[in-house]
């Protein structure tokens, strides 16, 4: 009998990729049986428990729906909603939360499973974007990072430059630790205003140009600021307002995901094609999300490595066509 109160505990409990695959096929018969939109979709593929034996079987939503649907497993009465940050025209995705502590959980316990505690860094924040709007999950997260950081130097910057730069040659005069984490436009208008020698210092970026700047590779962009923040690496966050797991890249953009989260590829000419190795368009299975739907079709590309790691080369820019034509009336 699934327990939904021992699997959520189970899944920051994992230790092999069996372990992995045995709680993915429980949260895959749970959520098809108590979420109606990804129900209709299994149905949809003639897809169902009957006929899922492993995790490359299983349907994946196409993350579009969070924008169309209201997709939950659990129905709730108060929920969280996170959205995603949306240019003119364009619709926001809803992320509807029914419990905020997984969510906790499971960034705390990614967190410290590549960085440490917080409370080791002085933790310093360049999200202009997401700071100045509501809802955002990158923000509740950093926002929780940073009150565990207990140091009083820790917080949000807007566009406080001259304070952000003499705070971070503060930090590396007093060889105190600290984490820069900022969406690459900002990081990149900071970096070229000031030279820095991030010695003390993690300068992690969380993607996009978000319409202020011309989208640039990754490569580009790290070469970029390692040569403003003298350092000899940069650290990539891959988050989505549709998950509730991070992936961290310490270098190179290779992203390495906590044992509950798993990348997989599938072939942008055969969405139904899944694998757990090669390039094309990247799926995402998230057991945090077992309150909303665990397995997410994205609309990035990449590629997988043997050891589970991934990059991320571009956006499929085809992502929206299939899947939300097919339940445009539900």
């Amino acid at each position: 009998m699934f327990s939904l109160t021992n699997f959520k505990k189970e899944i920051f409990e994992i230790q092999s990729h069996l372990h992995f695959e045995k709680l993915a096929i429980e949260a895959f018969e749970y959520q098809y049986l108590n979420n109606n939109i990804y129900h209709l979709y299994c149905d949809l593929l003639k897809t169902n428990p009957s006929n899922v034996k492993k995790i490359t079987q299983i349907p994946f939503l196409p993350v579009s729906f969070f924008k169309t649907h209201k997709v939950v497993s659990q129905q709730h009465e108060n929920f969280t909603i996170f959205t995603s940050s949306s240019t003119s025209g364009t619709v926001s995705s809803k992320h509807f939360v029914a419990d905020l502590e997984i969510y906790r959980s499971s960034f705390l316990k990614t967190f410290e499973l590549f960085y440490g505690l917080p409370s080791n860094y002085a933790i310093v924040a360049l999200l202009p974007s997401y700071l100045e709007r509501d809802g955002s999950s990158l923000i509740y997260m950093v926002e929780e990072l940073i009150q565990l950081s207990d140091k009083k130097q820790s917080g949000f910057f807007l566009n406080e430059y001259d304070k952000l730069f003499s705070l971070l040659q503060d930090f590396e005069k007093s060889n105190q630790k600290y984490i820069l984490i900022g969406v690459s436009f900002a990081l990149l208008d900071f970096a070229e205003k000031y030279q820095l020698n991030a010695n003390n210092g993690i300068i992690m970026e969380t993607g996009g140009m978000k319409g202020k700047r011309k989208e640039i590779t990754r490569t580009e962009l790290h070469s970029e600021l390692k040569s403003c923040f003298g350092t000899t690496s940069i650290h990539s966050e891959y988050g989505m307002t549709e998950l509730l797991s991070q992936a961290y890249a310490k270098e190179n953009g290779q992203y390495f995901c906590p044992p509950w989260m798993r990348v997989l590829v599938r072939e942008a000419t055969d969405p139904l094609s899944v694998n757990i190795l090669g390039s094309g368009a990247l799926n995402i299975i998230d057991l945090a999300n077992i309150n909303s739907c665990c397995f997410i079709e994205t609309s990035d590309l990449g590629i997988i490595s043997k050891n589970g790691s991934f990059t991320v080369s571009g956006r499929f820019d085809n992502a929206e066509v299939r899947g939300c034509n097919l339940m445009s009336g539900q």
